[in-house]
């Protein structure tokens, strides 16, 4: 078992490469069209849909994980104080994880994507969990 204090500086640098990487979606919000369209038909998703509800959602979504991201990094500044939302948040990707693989598999998404999307989002949880004890 970990001590307390590495416990704590696994659980900043966690939150941290989180936010890292969910703070990176704010690029999708202002990706041009044409990029988006070439990025899912080489992702092997056939022909992307140019409707303004899938733009919408799309762009929507990324602003959403972006501010996602800067949570995480208010709340790896002192995960002690913030522990109630650490528990938070460790549940919610558990549960997030959970729908994503539904979601994606209802969505007929490409398998490496269903089998890289959901558990890792359910194994953060975990992680998160295991950490913030």
């Amino acid at each position: 078992m970990l001590d307390p204090a590495t416990r704590l500086r696994y659980l900043r640098i966690l939150l941290r490469l989180g936010g890292t990487l969910l703070v990176t979606a704010f690029f999708a919000v202002f990706l041009p069209g044409d990029w988006m369209a070439s990025s899912h038909e080489n992702l092997g998703m056939g022909e992307f849909p140019r409707r303004p509800v899938v733009d919408y959602l799309a762009r929507s979504v990324a602003a959403l994980y972006g501010f996602h991201g800067i949570l995480l990094f208010v709340v790896s500044a002192d995960p002690a104080k913030y522990r109630d939302i650490v528990r938070y948040l460790a549940l919610m990707n558990l549960a997030l994880g959970v729908m994503l693989i539904g979601i994606d598999l209802h969505a007929g998404l490409p398998l490496w994507w269903t089998l890289a999307e959901g558990p890792s989002v359910i194994m953060v949880g975990i992680l998160l969990t295991i950490l913030n004890r």
